[in-house]
């Protein structure tokens, strides 16, 4: 039976799903007696902007709701839109994105904060009413309203009171984005999407594939469905494979084909780019062959070694000096295998993250509270406020990620490109491609790499071989690589060691596998270098404030399996260190090839670049 509270916010979703989303949605929560707005005062957290608060509660209700990048970037950029139209109402140069009628008030100040908070709120409760944890965000939202005094049931969109203006503008945008090609009122489906593959079900052997280079969804053994439910057996359906359709903020449209920017298909099977597909399938099984923390190996994983890489590669040997500082970066030398499984889980942005677009706002958030109150908008001129510098990041930070989902997801959806899973498994399945007077030669198949990828033997399967385990499987593909899931992931590995190549599986979450989209450009790349351009010229700096920044994931913290053994930070001396980092971890987890994570970073940097010369166009009114 439901709670009063469930029921009630039931009702409003059923309310909105007749009337549509002009009509806003309030939280009615007859269970609580109305307080005071003195005794709803917030307290915690008290220097955060207005708009910062929005963006907090955007956030935690992203990580409650079904990991979907494209549809979160959308839902960031379409707030940060908002809150900055809101804020430029009020000023007399600024241009609005979606709305750019002028408004006056006594209180300059407190009319932002008032339609900001309105905006915000009608935005994210039309957007998340219906969504995976959609209760507590809907009741997070409002609580926000009532920590900040107002009220709730002020739906006008007439007149120029602030809560009015801020009715209007999320009318505008809400109204606007129903016809932007997300396909939102359909559940964001893609309307012609089928694959051509059929799916490889994980927990057997091998795969069948019609074309090597298309996409196949995965059927996995205990699947989380796309409304959050455990199903047995279930098949991935594609996310966003039509995104390259919707309406950008900087880039310009995708035409028929849905790509606003094209550098041309990845390396395929079969053609004159043969080589580099299989080199780069190698690539993957060395990496799966890294995550082993028993092996011994020691690397130094410091700002001093690592990074400092040309755009789309990974050439760099690191910073010698810190920047700030003056000094060298301290060495830090850990375990490769922890290094490798800590790389591969901490940029997952799996289920239950705020997704790849949020974490770059939660570094965002970081960066903007190490350098208040030295705020200035590109590095120079006079300092601004909070408020302020938070709703132009948004807006630049916003629209470049929103940007890189629809540059990226495009390119998904264009080339409909193959998983290392389906890879790795067809190839091996077919046999070696690298000695035609060898045994189990295919020319589709497998390059042969000593003590990487071999033909099992009856000489290697026998007592005391490398191959051992493997006999019976004469003439097969073994691979040294990540032997998979553990029983009990809180205390043992799965470790590396020889397994069939038909068998293989990336190092991530067994209700997981890979995502649900096709590989070619990497997500995760492309989201990441799109923001580390806009922080770089937003901060005015490349080095985060005090030239390196990071996060430490203690030790027996991962999920996957047991690990790390110790402690292992990972620091980045620069924003463009950190996006590349994320964009080698899916090589680590072993969902993507170099092609997809190195033109990812390319497109990302166009998409900062774009967004934040656009950006610029509205602070200083010249957008129009």
């Amino acid at each position: 039976m439901q709670s009063g509270k469930a029921r009630i916010i039931a009702v409003v979703a059923a309310l909105v799903a007749v009337v549509g989303v002009t009509s806003f949605a309030v939280v009615v929560r007859p269970w609580e007696s109305k307080p005071t707005c003195a005794a709803t005062a917030r307290t915690e957290h008290p220097e955060w902007s207005v708009a910062r608060r929005w963006d907090e509660a955007l956030l935690d209700a992203i990580r409650r709701a079904l990991p979907n990048p494209p549809v979160h970037a959308r839902n960031l950029y379409h707030l940060s839109a908002a809150m900055w139209d809101a804020w430029a109402t009020y000023d007399s140069t600024a241009d609005g994105v979606f709305v750019t009628e002028k408004h006056t008030a006594s209180n300059v100040e407190a009319a932002r904060a008032e339609a900001i908070s309105f905006a915000a709120y009608r935005v994210l409760s039309a957007r998340f009413i219906k969504s995976v944890g959609g209760e507590e965000s809907l009741s997070e939202f409002a609580d926000v309203m009532d920590s900040l005094c107002y009220d709730l049931t002020v739906e006008t969109t007439e007149g120029d009171s602030p809560a009015a203006v801020g009715n209007q503008i999320a009318k505008v945008v809400l109204e606007t984005a129903l016809e932007d090609g997300s396909n939102q009122a359909n559940g964001y489906t893609a309307p012609d999407y089928t694959p051509l593959n059929p799916p490889l079900v994980v927990a057997e052997s091998g795969t069948v594939l019609i074309d090597p280079n298309r996409w196949q969804p995965l059927q996995i053994e205990h699947m989380i469905s796309q409304n959050g439910i455990p199903v047995t057996n279930g098949v991935q359906e594609a996310v966003g494979p039509h995104w390259g359709h919707v309406t950008s903020f900087a880039l310009p449209s995708g035409g028929p084909a849905g790509t606003p920017i094209d550098p041309g298909p990845p390396p395929l099977l079969g053609t004159a780019t043969d080589d580099e597909y299989k080199a780069q399938a190698v690539e993957v099984i060395l990496d799966s062959s890294l995550l082993d923390p028993t092996n011994g190996a020691m690397i130094d994983i410091g700002p001093g070694a690592r990074g400092a890489n040309s755009l789309g590669a990974d050439d760099g040997t690191g910073h010698p000096v810190n920047p700030v500082t003056g000094e060298p970066y301290a060495p830090d030398i850990v375990n490769e295998g922890d290094f490798t499984r800590v790389m591969a889980e901490f940029w997952a942005d799996g289920p239950r993250s705020e997704t790849p677009p949020g974490h770059w706002n939660v570094l965002a958030n970081l960066v903007s509270d190490e350098l208040d109150p030295e705020l200035r908008v590109g590095g120079a001129g006079e300092r601004v406020d909070r408020l302020q510098w938070d709703v132009k990041l948004y807006l630049a930070l916003n629209g470049a990620v929103h940007d890189a989902a629809i540059a990226a997801w495009g390119l998904k959806g264009r080339y409909d490109s193959v998983r290392p899973i389906s890879m790795i498994r067809y190839m091996g399945g077919l046999g070696q491609s690298s000695d035609p007077d060898g045994s189990s030669y295919h020319p589709d198949g497998l390059p042969l790499v000593a003590d990487l990828i071999e033909v099992v033997t009856a000489e290697t399967t026998a007592a005391g071989a490398r191959h051992e385990a493997l006999a019976g499987h004469e003439g097969e593909i073994a691979i040294k690589a990540w032997q998979g899931n553990p029983e009990d992931p809180a205390t043992e590995i799965g470790g590396v060691g020889w397994m069939l190549a038909v068998d293989w599986v990336p190092y991530q979450l067994p209700t997981f596998v890979t995502p649900a989209f096709q590989g070619f450009v990497s997500g995760h790349s492309t989201f990441s270098r799109a923001a580390a351009e806009v922080l770089t010229v937003f901060t005015g700096s490349e080095y985060f404030p005090g030239g390196v920044s990071g996060y430490t994931i203690e030790a027996g913290s991962l999920k996957f399996e047991k690990g790390p053994t110790t402690d292992i930070r990972l620091e980045w001396a620069t924003y463009f260190d950190a996006a590349d980092q994320a964009g080698q971890s899916r090589l680590l987890g072993g969902i993507h090839i170099q092609a997809d994570d190195f033109t990812g970073r390319r497109i990302g940097s166009q998409c900062g670049k774009e967004a934040w010369a656009l950006a610029r166009h509205y602070y200083d009114g010249t957008a129009s």
